[in-house]
């Protein structure tokens, strides 16, 4: 969508969702923001604030499906919502061990159901209004299943083929559906990783080039692109051929 008016923008205190608030702050624009750290949250909507925006910020977990069901038709009938950005996520990594069942079930309940949580109160007002988009952020890692964080990459794929499967149930009735595939993009998961992260990107550039990406309604957003080609060439070659490779690289702690 070029120019929308109002939108829900998940996991908006830091990282992407911060920087894709900023990036759409401007005046007259609704801005309604989700995110699990009060003081981070509360500062991010102050500058969203001064830069014009009218901001509605909440501390939610989007895991908690009645609470968001409850926030976003608060949120829908105060001001009808044209883009949902379902940003909010979580990365936990097995630090060369096996992750736990504790653990792979929180990855999977927040980046799968967190998504879920957030799209549908507000898919069912967009259908009525035959107008609204969707963006759903996956990964790079949705591509290719990674040692060391196998419920974030399974988290990852999910959310890209859903999304992927939705735009194209979803083209005739007006909606538009974006699944965001990011490389390295810096922030506070990226910056407990102890590893080398190849064309680490500023959460300013990328949320520009997500910006430009869904004002074209693009349906898939994949940056930067020597990691999008390599991930791209890792999961169209054979397990088999990769695996020793993907067994030596560094993995998540």
């Amino acid at each position: 969508m070029r120019d929308p008016q109002s939108l829900v923008i998940t996991g908006a205190s830091s990282g992407i969702g911060e920087a894709l608030a900023l990036c759409y702050a401007e005046p007259g624009r609704d801005l309604a923001l989700t995110g699990r750290d009060a003081a981070r949250l509360d500062a991010v909507a102050d500058r969203c604030r001064r830069k014009g925006a009218r901001v509605t910020a909440s501390v939610l977990d989007v895991a908690n499906r009645e609470a968001m069901a409850a926030w976003l038709a608060m949120v829908d009938d105060r001001f009808p919502v044209d883009l949902v950005v379902a940003n909010a996520g979580i990365s936990a990594g097995t630090g060369g061990g096996v992750e736990s069942e504790e653990q792979a079930r929180r990855v999977l309940s927040v980046n799968i159901d967190g998504v879920l949580n957030s799209v549908y109160p507000v898919l069912t007002r967009m259908r009525s209004r035959r107008r609204g988009q969707i963006a759903l952020m996956a990964s790079q890692a949705s591509f290719r299943g990674l040692p060391g964080a196998p419920a974030y990459c399974a988290s990852k794929a999910a959310v890209r083929v859903f999304g992927e499967s939705l735009r194209g149930d979803l083209a005739g009735e007006g909606l538009g559906v974006t699944v965001i595939c990011p490389g390295f993009v810096k922030s506070r998961i990226t910056d407990a990783n102890d590893f080398p992260m190849p064309f680490l990107m500023d959460a300013d550039k990328a949320a520009r080039v997500i910006r430009r990406g869904l004002a074209r309604n693009a349906a898939r957003i994949s940056f930067p692109w020597p990691v999008a080609a390599a991930v791209w060439l890792l999961a169209l070659l054979p397990p088999g051929w990769t695996d020793g490779l993907l067994a030596r690289a560094p993995r998540k702690g």
